[in-house]
């Protein structure tokens, strides 16, 4: 499906919730709803962000930080690199609060950095000045074996629903690859 397509689909979905939504609340209006296309402060993020954080949430030994990640992606642009210059907002949106704040949200980015869903490089804010996000997706594949089989399937069907092509590349990069015609007649040739 070329870009067009996929245009003209999302069109033909879009009116659909449209009319959907104006016939079971005709009482609201558009100015009740936050648009993209109208409002500035938006930013793009993988539709599988709440699967993904909850893969987050899991491999941190009870100490959760897909908050703190998804606190980075609400703060990045389409060029994955953030520069921190101040953590104490971030420690905040990552649900942290007292003194402690900004070093419990520094564990926390430890533990992205170390799962590689992260890399930083130290700034006069500190270790996490600059910070570049990776293609999360991509990350999972990497630390695969560490990922429950639940979490990681459900990450695949949502992933598959909302056409997430990486995740596509990544389902068929784990199956075995057929043998190639000339294989299996010399394999039966061998027999």
């Amino acid at each position: 499906m070329n870009d067009k397509q996929r245009s003209k689909r999302r069109s033909k979905a879009q009116e659909k919730m449209v009319m959907l939504r104006k016939e079971m609340w005709p009482e609201v209006s558009e100015d009740d709803f936050w648009n993209r296309n109208k409002h500035t402060g938006f930013t793009t993020i993988p539709r599988t962000m709440p699967i993904l954080m909850n893969i987050l949430d899991d491999l941190s030994n009870g100490k959760p930080c897909g908050q703190t990640y998804f606190s980075l992606w609400c703060r990045a642009f389409d060029e994955p690199l953030l520069i921190i210059e101040n953590p104490i907002p971030l420690a905040s949106e990552s649900g942290f609060s007292g003194e402690r704040a900004v070093s419990t949200w520094t564990q926390r980015m430890r533990k992205l950095k170390e799962l590689g869903f992260i890399d930083s490089r130290a700034g006069s804010s500190g270790e996490f000045h600059y910070v570049l996000i990776f293609n999360p997706h991509i990350v999972v594949q990497r630390i695969r074996k560490d990922i429950q089989e639940k979490i990681y399937t459900q990450l695949l069907e949502r992933g598959f629903d909302v056409g997430a092509t990486d995740l596509q590349t990544m389902s068929t990069a784990e199956k075995p690859k057929p043998a190639k015609k000339a294989e299996r007649l010399t394999s039966r040739a061998s027999v």
